[in-house]
């Protein structure tokens, strides 16, 4: 048995907007929750849990339903090293000061 996740407050936060996000994205669309979930491959319940931002759902559910509304393209692009901007930061600290060629002896 798999040990019980608990996730931080950010964590829930950050899933319950993207669950309120893809509610608010089926509804713009004027889909129901069965249509969304047959074309997802999941459940109606599934979706609903998806949509309360349940982080026991698999991210590749969450997937499925974010692709059967035409939205995933932007879950690439998640973490992106164009958009981390603390590892570009390091990266850069890590460059050398200076640049040497290596001098040919002969």
């Amino acid at each position: 048995m798999p040990t019980p996740h608990h996730p931080s407050a950010a964590v829930r936060k950050a899933l319950t907007k993207l669950g309120g996000d893809i509610r608010d994205a089926r509804r713009r669309r004027r889909l129901t929750m069965a249509v969304v979930a047959d074309r997802a491959f999941t459940s109606r319940a599934t979706l609903q849990r998806i949509e309360q931002g349940d982080p026991a759902v698999s991210v590749g559910i969450y997937a499925g339903v974010l692709h059967s509304m035409g939205l995933l393209e932007g879950v690439g692009k998640l973490a992106d090293s164009s958009v981390d901007s603390v590892g570009q930061a390091m990266a850069d600290e890590a460059l050398p000061r200076r640049v040497r060629l290596k001098s040919k002896k002969g």
